[in-house]
């Protein structure tokens, strides 16, 4: 019951946030974004903690997260900046998270040739309009990039169970994809239809991330069992 009370009232203020973005009032935005996003922070910490490291790993990352929202709501491109950072190390705590759902061979796969091509020509796509924010949104792709090929290695390993691996894996992927609308935002061209679609993307992203928390193996089988080979 508690987990759709969660989706019904992401939902709602999803809603809103929509449409205060399509009347341009950031600081409108800003009251509905807010509290969504500290709704994912919520969702994580009444999930069942079934591996606490992951746990603790994905609550961190959720809280940057926030922040990053936060700060991107606001004007100006040093709270730019700040946001990007935030979800930079974001990124690297929800690395760090699925690499505790993973094995050494599940890294290996031809999967991540696939996700190096897309990132490069993203790259490529992005690299006339990045001017002076040219080193921090090179960093911030490679290690986004980590991250989808750690939910790719983390989906890979059978001992995690199924329902959170495809959590974890749908997840990273809208994280990337809506990521990408946002760096047309940011970059490209302002566009409401960037907003209309990678911000439900996002959520989405987030909210999966945290009710993966409690579904990545179920409650009393032991932690070693992640990592069998």
């Amino acid at each position: 019951m508690l987990r759709y009370i969660l989706i019904f009232v992401a939902a709602g203020l999803l809603t809103g946030l929509l449409w205060a973005e399509s009347t341009g009032n950031n600081w409108l935005a800003l009251g509905f974004k807010t509290p969504l996003s500290i709704l994912f922070v919520i969702t994580a910490l009444v999930q069942p903690r079934v591996l606490p490291k992951y746990f603790k790993f994905v609550l961190i990352g959720l809280i940057l997260g926030l922040v990053g929202d936060v700060c991107l709501g606001l004007p100006g491109l040093t709270a730019f900046r700040v946001g990007l950072v935030a979800f930079l190390a974001g990124h690297i705590l929800y690395i760090l998270a699925f690499a505790i759902l993973t094995r050494r061979m599940d890294w290996i796969s031809p999967v991540n040739i696939l996700i190096i091509a897309i990132s490069g020509c993203i790259y490529l796509w992005l690299l006339p309009h990045l001017g002076n924010m040219l080193v921090p949104v090179t960093f911030y792709i490679i290690v986004i990039s980590v991250m989808v090929a750690g939910a790719w290695a983390a989906f890979r390993n059978p001992g995690v169970r199924r329902l959170g691996a495809w959590f974890i894996l749908v997840g990273a992927v809208l994280f990337y994809v809506s990521d990408i609308f946002v760096a047309h935002q940011r970059f490209v061209m302002e566009q409401f239809y960037t907003r209309l679609i990678g911000l439900p993307l996002y959520y989405t992203a987030q909210f999966l991330l945290a009710f993966s928390v409690g579904l990545v193996k179920r409650p009393g089988t032991e932690n070693r069992d992640v990592h069998k080979n």
